[in-house]
Formats: C-alpha cells, sequence, structure tokens
C-alpha cells in the first residue's frame, strides 16, 4: 500500500508542475473604440493587403497614390513582410518627422476569404518589429476589388 500511496503523489506533484509550466499566453490586442476615426501622415501610413489565396501585398501612404503609381506591391519568398517594415523603420529614422520610427502605423487589411492564419502571422511581424501602432481594419470597397481581380 505504502508504495501506491508513494505513486500517487508523484503523479500529483507532475500534473501540479506541468500545468504550472505550460499555461497558454495571449498576444494583446487594443480595439479603437467606436467613433470618427484618427488623420494618419501618409509618411506613416504601411498598409497590408490579405487576399484569399494567401497572397499578401502592401503599400505606402494612400490607396489612389499606390494604384495610380502601380505601387501596390507582392509578399513573397524572396520580398518578406518583415524586410519591408525594417526598411521602413529605418527611413523613418532618417526622416523623422513629428514621431519618429514610433509613428508608423501598421493597417492590416484582410479579405473575408483571408486565412486566419495570414492575420495571426502578420501581427506577430508587428511583435517582432516592435511595431507600436497596428490595426486590423476592413478593407475599403476599391481595395476589396482589387484583391478580386489580382487573387
Amino acid at each position: 500500500m505504502t508504495p501506491m500511496v508513494d505513486l500517487g503523489f508523484l503523479l500529483i506533484s507532475f500534473f501540479v508542475i506541468t500545468t504550472e509550466l505550460s499555461k497558454p499566453t495571449a498576444m494583446p490586442l487594443a480595439m479603437p473604440k467606436d467613433g470618427k476615426g484618427t488623420d494618419l501622415g501618409e509618411s506613416y501610413a504601411f498598409t497590408v493587403l490579405l487576399g484569399a489565396k494567401g497572397d499578401t501585398w502592401y503599400y505606402y501612404g494612400n490607396w489612389a497614390d499606390a494604384v495610380s503609381k502601380d505601387a501596390v506591391l507582392p509578399v513573397n519568398s524572396t520580398i518578406t513582410l518583415r524586410q519591408k517594415i525594417q526598411e521602413r523603420q529605418q527611413w523613418l529614422d532618417v526622416h523623422p518627422g513629428k514621431e519618429g520610427r514610433d509613428g508608423l502605423m501598421v493597417l492590416v487589411k484582410s479579405s473575408p476569404d483571408a486565412s486566419y492564419k495570414q492575420v495571426v502571422d502578420v501581427l506577430d511581424e508587428m511583435s517582432i518589429n516592435q511595431v507600436k501602432k497596428y490595426a486590423v481594419v476592413k478593407p475599403e470597397l476599391s481595395e476589396q476589388e482589387w484583391l478580386n481581380a489580382h487573387d
């Protein structure tokens, strides 16, 4: 009987320790209040578009200028999102403006058919690159039409 009691206490202590060591963690996500939005300077705006087939594109500034200059560019294995975020942060270090690097605002605009993994991967990049301001927002109608045409 004594060995059974010893084994019971060993199992209990094992399960207590392993449950304490494997607590799930979550990334904090601040959501804006409803109401009027704030203006964003074009030099600080960095938009990521997530398509339905796993495709990802990015552009700087406003949508109309990016489309007219054909500056909505793909992210792929050679040009990664991390590289583009870091390049923009370095550009803001050289052209600091009012907020410098901390002013970078990444807008993640996801197609309704984009995968959850895509969104989580982009949010992970925000954490890795220490981007202080980012938001997951709904794409505008013209952006959604562009995504549909390029998917």
